[in-house]
Parts: C-alpha cells; sequence; structure tokens
C-alpha cells in the first residue's frame, strides 16, 4: 500500500470510492463525495491533506482534513476538521483507513497544524488519541452525541486556551 497525496487526475477515482464506501453505511446522507468536491474548490481545502491509498496502482482509500475555526467569541483558533475518511469495503478492516488517519496526522504537524475535531464514531478514534471535544469545551454547531464529538491535540499544547463553537466553511452546508 501507498499513501500519497491525491492528484486532480484522481479525482473521479476518488469520487467513486467514496460513494461506494458509504453507500451501506449508517448515520450519513450518502452524500459525503459531493462534500469532498465541494472542499475541494473551498478555500479550507489543503491540497496536502487531501491523501489516497493505493493498492496495485487502483485508489482503494482516501481521507480529506480541511481548515476550521474555533471560536470563542473573540478570537478565532485555527484547527482542522477530518472528515471524510473512506475504504472500499472489500479493503476494510486491513488497516488501510488507520494507515490513512496516522499519515494525516504527521502531514497535519508537518504543515503546522496543532488541532483536529471531528464527527466520528466514539469507539474507533479513540485508538488514535481523539477525546470528547466537551472535554476542553469545544462545541460543534449542530446536534450530535457527546460521545460522537471529538478532538485531537496534535502537539502537546495544541489546544491549550482553546475553547468554543466549532466554525465551519460554508462548503460543510451547502
Amino acid at each position: 500500500m501507498i499513501i500519497r497525496q491525491e492528484k486532480v487526475s484522481d479525482h473521479k477515482e476518488v469520487f467513486n470510492v467514496i460513494q461506494t464506501a458509504f453507500r451501506s453505511a449508517a448515520f450519513t446522507n450518502h452524500r459525503e463525495q459531493f462534500l469532498v468536491e465541494r472542499l475541494r474548490e473551498s478555500d479550507a481545502f489543503i491540497p496536502e491533506l487531501s491523501l489516497v491509498a493505493e493498492v496495485d496502482s487502483g485508489i482503494v482509500g482516501h481521507i480529506l482534513l480541511t481548515k476550521i475555526g474555533i471560536d470563542d467569541g473573540t478570537e478565532v483558533f485555527p484547527s482542522l476538521a477530518l472528515a471524510p475518511v473512506s475504504v472500499l469495503p472489500s479493503f476494510q478492516r486491513k488497516g488501510i483507513g488507520s494507515s490513512l488517519i496516522l499519515h494525516s496526522h504527521v502531514r497535519a504537524r508537518e504543515l503546522g497544524y496543532q488541532s483536529i475535531v471531528l464527527l466520528g464514531h466514539a469507539e474507533y478514534y479513540p485508538r488514535f488519541g481523539y477525546e470528547r471535544s466537551d472535554t476542553y469545551a469545544i462545541d460543534l454547531p449542530f446536534e450530535a452525541p457527546k460521545e460522537n464529538c471529538m478532538v485531537l491535540r496534535l502537539v502537546k499544547e495544541g489546544l491549550d486556551g482553546v475553547s468554543g463553537m466549532v466554525v465551519y466553511p460554508k462548503a460543510f452546508n451547502d
């Protein structure tokens, strides 16, 4: 398996991977592939944090981290959103999603980012260091079970003095 930065020529194949990965998933609107398309066109997009996993020259997984903010009412702290991570069903439970997540953390840290926010499975993401966001008084701007709202400190001091409401780019809401 190779993990690399997504290229423009990968977009159609990535669209299909995301669509297929979420086809039978619960708790989804099955439109994640369109979210990725909108995010690529937004100011929140960071090309270095749109990664694909390849097996035998075919894309089998994708992950995207995009810019967000955490607004405490006086200051907006920069952060990242992890959404989505996608792996073709026939390649799931083989460590590809884990590899994409861990690789994205390394790349984000290298680019100077300090934290990541996500809405995800409460049993899955803590193994990568994610904690409940309410531990840091960080709220998501929609109703969701608290155990599914999570944050990760990419560096030890990554959430020091940070609290408030997550501000997603407009592309998340279209």
